[in-house]
């Protein structure tokens, strides 16, 4: 990396309303912070382009600013723009980068440059005051629009339930960028489906906007009836080492509707994954404190590795660079957060 970390812009950067994600690069070479003027402040804050192959953010972006050409925006707006190189290859990171998401303050991979970066850009937000922050993904397997948030406290799940009825608590992995600006405001993550989804860039701009014609969040949580929240009890990742794909050569062979499993409650005993040799061990399950408890949730059955309990996946993949990257998906429960003495 340069030793210039990242760069500060009052102003949209020429050509950033026309960038592709592959051509981000030549118009913000670098990560940046892009304050823009408002009628209210403080902020809300936008990240995009953190997963360089994630384009929602940008694309979301890109077009709310362009309804708001001949007029001034509802609330001062701040881009957090992201691995513009890694987006230039539309891949998630480099191979000689760490996962943008993972490295903000809080992380359990300390001692990077990019580390470094984003501690002291969550300095300068600190300084400049937040109303809210977003942080805008896509996924690669089959799963619905949902909001994620690391904190339960009203103002969080308010602005979760604005994006939709779905709504997932986790507490890992941690150095994520959600979990650094809730020190700040209210802050989600937003999984919006496919790259290059109509929906999902839709989907994203019209909360934005939403967020942005906020004076102020209500005083009292979201109806408990109104969203449903899950609780991320666990990762569940390939073993280093072993080679994962849909044919039979591979040490784990995944099925070609694995995804279709997602958010889906699924009874004990149901297939994961198969291996091709016995006793390769080859799904860990990590807890949201770093723990081993692959026993507790998987179990073995011959060649097949099945659910010990029921439990709902999300973010299942049959992209292997993504399952190598980061994982093959999380377990979830559902979470009741009506309050104690009511009822639902």
């Amino acid at each position: 990396m340069s030793t210039q970390l990242f760069d500060e812009y009052d102003e949209l950067p020429e050509g950033f309303l026309t960038a592709t994600p592959e051509s981000l690069h030549r118009t913000v070479p670098r990560p940046a912070i892009i304050r823009l003027p408002g009628r209210r402040r403080p902020a809300v804050a936008v990240v995009l382009l953190l997963h360089g192959n994630e384009p929602v953010g940008l694309q979301a972006v890109q077009r709310l600013l362009h309804s708001y050409a001949a007029r001034a925006l509802p609330r001062a707006l701040t881009l957090v723009v992201g691995n513009v190189r890694a987006a230039a290859l539309n891949q998630r990171h480099l191979d000689d980068q760490p996962d943008f998401n993972r490295v903000w303050p809080g992380t359990e991979q300390p001692g990077s440059p990019e580390g470094l970066m984003f501690d002291r850009i969550i300095e300068h937000l600190r300084d400049d005051g937040l109303f809210a922050a977003i942080d805008l993904h896509n996924n690669t397997g089959r799963n619905p629009h949902y909001a994620c948030v690391n904190f339960l406290g009203g103002d969080f799940l308010n602005l979760a339930a604005l994006f939709g009825r779905t709504v997932v608590y986790f507490t890992r992995p941690r150095g994520v960028a959600s979990m650094a600006l809730a020190s700040l405001a209210p802050a989600v993550t937003l999984e919006c489906g496919h790259p290059g989804d109509e929906a999902g860039i839709r989907h994203a701009m019209e909360f934005i906007d939403a967020v942005l014609h906020l004076s102020e969040f209500p005083g009292h949580p979201p109806d408990p009836r109104s969203i449903n929240v899950f609780h991320t009890v666990a990762q569940v990742r390939v073993r280093p080492g072993l080679r994962v794909g849909l044919a039979t050569d591979a040490d784990v062979v995944l099925a070609p509707d694995l995804d279709r499993m997602n958010f889906r409650i699924l009874p004990s005993g149901t297939p994961l994954v198969r291996q091709t040799r016995a006793n390769l061990n080859p799904l860990v399950a990590i807890d949201e404190h770093g723990n081993d408890v692959t026993p507790h949730y998987l179990r073995e059955d011959g060649l097949d590795i099945r659910l010990h309990r029921p439990m709902m996946p999300s973010m299942l993949t049959l992209d292997t660079r993504v399952i190598a990257q980061d994982c093959l998906c999380y377990l979830m429960e559902p979470l009741d957060i009506a309050p104690p003495g009511t009822t639902s």
